[in-house]
This record gives structure tokens, sequence and C-alpha cells, in this order.
């Protein structure tokens, strides 16, 4: 799933791909926000992003999709 942050004073979102849940996603920053500390997530290629709580502007959740493969239509 897609997940997009904007920063305060910064102009561009910071989007990752992760395979964790919303609500996981959604849990982490209320938690994050209440103690004043990182947001760390690792993205699907294993990456680690850490985003101070203080600086978050707004979380933006996408939905799951799965990826069509091949040459069929749905």
């Amino acid at each position: 799933m897609e997940v997009k942050f904007g920063i305060t004073d910064i102009s561009r979102e910071v989007s990752i791909e992760t395979s964790a849940t919303p609500d996981e996603i959604a849990a982490q920053v209320r938690q994050a926000v209440v103690d004043a500390s990182l947001v760390d997530l690792t993205d699907e290629k294993g990456r680690r992003i850490l985003i101070p709580a203080s600086k978050i502007g707004y979380v933006d959740l996408g939905a799951p999709a799965a990826r069509a493969v091949g040459f069929g239509t749905l």
C-alpha cells in the first residue's frame, strides 16, 4: 500500500510503499504524536524511513492495490 506523508516546511510529499495495513500505520502515527517521537516505517524494499512526528502535516493512507500481471483484461 502507498503511504504519503506531508511534512511541514517541505514542498514535496514523502511517499513509500509498505506491506503494513492502514490500521497499523495509523496506530504507529498516533503513538508517535502522543510520545513526540519518530514514525519508524520499513518499505517493501527493506529501507527504513524515520519521520519526526512533530513535522507531520498529514498522512494519506492509500488503498491496498493488487497489481495486475499479464495482458488479460479484468
